[in-house]
């Protein structure tokens, strides 16, 4: 059965919690990474046969990020069928698989500020569901759907934070997608098993901007599922336990593909003056972020018995 556990700051460092309703329960460990934590403790959480401590009110904990900064942060592009409607492709055309890296640092609690740079004007949201891993891989495996609980040790909630103006004028997903506080994610971790698992597609991701629903769709409409993308993946680069992927997002981004002529037309500008078309578009755009918006998302079943929880976050000035 899934449970949610926290990592929040106390006087002696970080701790994990196992989140009770309006209270946590503090984890007996030491385990200090999101690795050693999926890896050795868990099992033992998932089980009920971890040590815990005392409840303590929810309301009385400070937050911290559940992905912790040495694990690596690694994403999946216009994953969905309706964000990729609005990006202007196609999944029968544009069949690929495509992964890209956000530096470890842009990971921040589920309550932080979203600071936006001074050289960025098309500020935009993602809501997605990441996969914390379990294992540690260092050589391409074949994983099937009955497979996923080998390799997932939980769920998160991510918001995927991007500097368009960056992303599409100076083709750089890394810079784009990794400043500071750019991937908030949490607030806990939902840690599932095989029987969790085998309802991801039943998730549903919405995410609002000041109040209104901006994104809402389900899991179901990812092109490229969990278990494949790991298998791919695991082509590619090697893992360790409590390492991120985060799956992509749904339609609803303040970013939508402009008409086929004008895309052709920024093929054929320069970097600069395509930055200059896409700032200039940026702002007549209400939907793109701005100092004092107010996001908050929340990823779950539709009955409840997997939440991911909701972030609450405000975007500022830097």
């Amino acid at each position: 059965m899934a449970t949610n556990v926290m990592r929040v700051a106390t006087p002696e460092g970080p701790r994990w919690c196992v989140v009770d309703g309006d209270q946590v329960r503090p984890v007996v460990t030491e385990a200090a990474s999101t690795g050693d934590f999926v890896r050795d403790v868990a099992p033992r959480v998932l089980a009920g046969t971890a040590d815990l401590g005392a409840p303590v009110p929810v309301a009385e904990v400070e937050l911290l990020s559940p992905v912790t900064g040495d694990q690596q942060f690694v994403c999946q592009a216009v994953n969905s069928r309706t964000h990729m409607d609005e990006s202007g492709l196609d999944p029968e055309t544009s069949p690929y698989n495509v992964f890209f890296r956000k530096a470890s640092s842009s990971l921040a609690p589920a309550t932080t500020d979203i600071v936006s740079p001074p050289d960025v004007e098309f500020l935009d949201y993602e809501v997605e569901i990441g996969l914390v891993l379990g294992s540690d891989v260092g050589r391409a495996v074949d994983i099937a759907d009955a497979d996923l609980a080998e390799h997932v040790a939980a769920l998160v909630a991510v918001d995927d934070v991007s500097a368009r103006d960056v992303q599409l004028a100076e083709g750089q997903f890394y810079k784009a997608k990794s400043y500071r506080t750019f991937g908030p994610v949490g607030p806990h971790l939902t840690l599932v098993d095989r029987d969790d698992l085998a309802r991801f597609a039943e998730l549903r991701l919405r995410l609002w901007v000041n109040g209104e629903l901006r994104q809402d769709g389900f899991a179901e409409e990812l092109v490229h599922g969990p278990a494949a993308s790991l298998h791919e993946l695991s082509t590619i680069q090697d893992w360790r336990a409590g390492d991120l992927l985060a799956t992509g997002t749904v339609g609803g981004c303040a970013l939508q593909a402009p008409a086929a002529p004008i895309r052709m037309l920024a093929q054929v500008l320069s970097p600069k003056r395509r930055q200059q078309l896409v700032r200039r578009s940026a702002s007549r755009n209400r939907r793109r972020l701005r100092p004092g918006d107010v996001i908050e998302l929340h990823i779950a079943t539709e009955d409840g018995a997997i939440d991911l929880g909701r972030q609450r976050t405000v975007v500022t000035a830097a």
